[in-house]
Order: structure tokens, then C-alpha cells, then sequence
């Protein structure tokens, strides 16, 4: 859970994807690998950047840019790696900032407004005195969450097109 009672805060790190900052609570992270050398994997699906080593395993790497439908990155892109059920996997940011300490009371939820790609991705928002910051929740970009949600959009739009 991303929000706590009205008088906790907590530490979040910012990330940045193109103009975008977004955070994750520090806690969920298990380590920040900084940029290493990320292996292409053919056929993945789009929202897969590539094989990492990390610690004797092989991760996932999960492009946040890619499931923003952004272009690719201009660099290197650092990644963070996350606990999921499946095992650790990597989420791939342009560039990782600083630590933010966050109360709850600045937190909201995503707006009704906001389309379901994002709302599917996106856990709400801190209100800073100086910028808007996205939430992320690292269990909504689990890749086995994503490569179901995948097949099932890819379902409907078969089915939507006869195909």
C-alpha cells in the first residue's frame, strides 16, 4: 500500500522517465543497479528492455518508457530491482534522484479522469510543495501482471477486429 494514516510519512526515491518524475517507496527496493548492460530478448513482448545479470540471476527488465509508449532512451538507463512472487525483476528508468520524505496527507489517489493504461500502472500521487510526483507500486509492473494484462488487451483487440 502506497498511503499510510494522516500523520505518517514516508521515504520515497524519485525517478525520472523523460520530463516525468515519479517515486517508489525505498522500502520495495532491493537494490539500484545503476546502468548495466541490458541483453535484447526477441519476441518479448514491447514492455520487456531486456535480460539483466543481477546476484547469479537473470532479470526481467521492465521499460517504464516503453509502457508509457515514449521513444526510446537517449542513454543508458539505470534500473531498480524489485521483489515480486516470481522473483526479483528490474524496472528501467531514465535516471535515478533523490530520496523524498512524503506524508500521507499529501497523497492521492489516481483521478477517475486518468485513462486505464495509467491507472493500471500508476498508484496515485504526491502533492510536493514544488512538483507533482506519480506513485508507482512495483506490484502493478510485475512482469507476469504485465504479460497478462498484454495477452488480454491482445485478446480484445482480436476479437474487436475479427482477428
Amino acid at each position: 500500500m502506497i498511503a499510510g494514516t494522516q500523520e505518517s510519512a514516508q521515504e520515497v526515491c524519485s525517478l525520472r522517465v523523460g520530463d516525468t518524475v515519479f517515486a517508489v517507496p525505498i522500502a520495495r527496493i532491493l537494490e539500484i543497479l545503476g546502468k548495466p548492460f541490458l541483453q535484447p530478448v526477441p519476441l518479448a513482448p514491447d514492455f520487456v528492455g531486456g535480460l539483466v545479470h543481477y546476484r547469479g540471476e537473470v532479470l526481467t527488465g521492465i521499460s517504464l518508457r516503453r509502457l508509457l509508449d515514449m521513444d526510446p532512451a537517449p542513454s543508458p538507463e539505470d534500473v531498480l530491482v524489485f521483489e515480486s512472487p516470481a522473483g526479483p525483476f528490474g524496472l528501467l528508468v531514465d535516471s535515478v534522484g533523490e530520496v523524498l520524505s512524503v506524508s500521507a496527507a499529501a497523497y492521492e489517489p489516481n483521478p477517475s479522469t486518468l485513462d486505464s493504461c495509467c491507472q493500471a500502472l500508476f498508484a496515485g500521487a504526491w502533492k510536493l510543495p514544488d512538483r507533482l510526483v506519480a506513485a508507482l507500486d512495483p506490484e502493478r509492473l510485475d512482469p507476469l501482471r504485465l504479460a497478462s494484462a498484454f495477452a488480454d488487451s491482445r485478446k480484445g483487440s482480436h476479437a474487436r477486429s475479427g482477428g
